[in-house]
């Protein structure tokens, strides 16, 4: 193996899974990023029905070309207050390995593409603290940005909560 190849090799191997594209958003006035391999599209503002009984952070169900999906208010899911509906909030359309549905924001910002050097590993906030939804911190262009493991901040309960508010909507819009 000559010296050329070993370096590739060894660069490959230092690449950090978490480098590429992200979709980044406003939650309050801190900027969030999402993979954009996760976003099937991006929405702004439409009405939302709400769903009885379901989590305070589950806005409600829409129903986007025939299809009814629900909507998480991460301003909520993250302790904050609900989202306020203005002109700049939007909803990005996720697509997990469980279901598809849209989380609410207050802003989109704009897609970055995030290299291996811009991410550093999520900081320790001490034991009472869970960061595990955190993929890293993102620094680009003199801003930090809080990457999502959006996979993490839908838990196994929020994906009952939000399967749910999705078969009720269905039932009764077929009543």
């Amino acid at each position: 193996m000559n010296n050329a190849t070993a370096a590739r090799e060894n660069h490959s191997a230092m690449v950090d899974p978490r480098a590429g594209k992200y979709l980044t958003f406003f939650l309050s006035s801190e900027e969030y990023g999402v993979e954009i391999l996760k976003v099937q599209e991006i929405i702004g503002r439409m009405p939302i029905t709400p769903v009885p009984l379901t989590s305070k952070y589950i806005r409600g169900v829409i129903n986007l070309r025939g299809k009814i999906h629900p909507i998480m208010d991460l301003n909520v899911k993250f302790g904050m207050n609900p989202t306020e509906i203005t002109d700049e909030t939007g909803i990005i359309v996720i697509k997990t390995a469980s279901l598809m549905m849209g989380i609410m924001v207050d802003k989109v910002s704009e897609v970055v593409n995030m290299a291996s050097g811009d991410i550093a590993d999520t900081p320790s906030f001490g034991s009472d603290v869970d960061t595990e939804y955190l993929l890293g911190v993102g620094k680009t262009g003199g801003r930090i940005r809080l990457l999502l493991d959006i996979e993490k901040v839908i838990t196994a309960s929020d994906i009952i909560n939000l399967k749910k508010a999705t078969v009720k909507e269905i039932i009764q819009t077929e009543a």
